[in-house]
């Protein structure tokens, strides 16, 4: 496949790297203010920055070619997008997370939450260490979390980040150098205390999903999650 890096930072370069191992061809790499015909790609792969996202992945919806995003902090506008690749009949996923063991401990969360949802003593927080680097806090991949849980668990309406109430999960988001990103579930009793969690080695796993995603979307029409790629949930 001929891909479209829009984003060429260090995950851009990561998934430059996994992508030539798998025998693809970068053809577009664009930093915030290039110009690029995107028509010269099969699939573009959008790890850029919040202000630059709706505007890439609409182009890539308005020229027909399939397009997934990593990027957070512009989800206000998801609904614009998804209805965009409705009426242009185009590809798209967006994953606040693409590492696939990341998108295992999405379901393993959801599956905890509804286990947990009547055992009342229980106090349930969220914790999420990343790089100094990373722009949004709480991650994407925290919020996807939380989402999960009030999805689950009734008596949870909302999150908060870093304080907690009686009807919202509490984000604690950390940044420390060099951490590629680690998220913990915890739920605490007086007596117990049960902890789900997952810790990225590096970047390669998010590089690697990524472009997973790219191969399978390549002939696809729709809107789409890992959910779908993995076979999952």
């Amino acid at each position: 496949m001929k891909i479209a890096l829009l984003g060429y930072g260090k995950m851009g370069k990561a998934i430059e790297t996994i992508a030539l191992q798998r025998g693809h061809t970068i053809v577009i790499k664009t930093s915030r203010d290039s110009d690029y015909n995107i028509n010269d790609a099969d699939v573009a792969i959008d790890f850029s920055v919040p202000s630059a996202a709706f505007n890439n992945i609409s182009n890539c919806l308005n020229n027909q070619v399939p397009v997934i995003s990593g990027t957070t902090g512009w989800l206000e506008q998801y609904d614009d997008i998804v209805s965009l690749c409705e009426k242009q009949k185009g590809a798209f996923i967006y994953a606040s997370n693409f590492s696939l063991g990341v998108n295992i401990f999405f379901e393993l969360n959801e599956t905890l939450a509804k286990m947990m949802a009547k055992l009342n003593d229980y106090k349930l927080d969220i914790e999420e260490i990343h790089h100094t680097q990373k722009l949004d806090a709480p991650s994407g991949t925290a919020i996807t979390l939380a989402e999960g849980i009030i999805k689950n668990n009734s008596a949870y309406q909302d999150w908060q980040l870093d304080t907690a109430s009686d009807k919202n999960i509490p984000i604690i988001a950390k940044r420390i150098p060099e951490v590629p990103g680690t998220h913990i579930i915890s739920y605490t009793s007086p007596i117990d205390t049960i902890k789900i969690e997952h810790e990225a080695h590096n970047r390669e796993g998010f590089a690697l999903g990524a472009v997973i995603a790219a191969e399978w979307l390549a002939d696809k029409t729709g809107v789409f999650t890992m959910k779908d790629v993995l076979n999952i949930g």
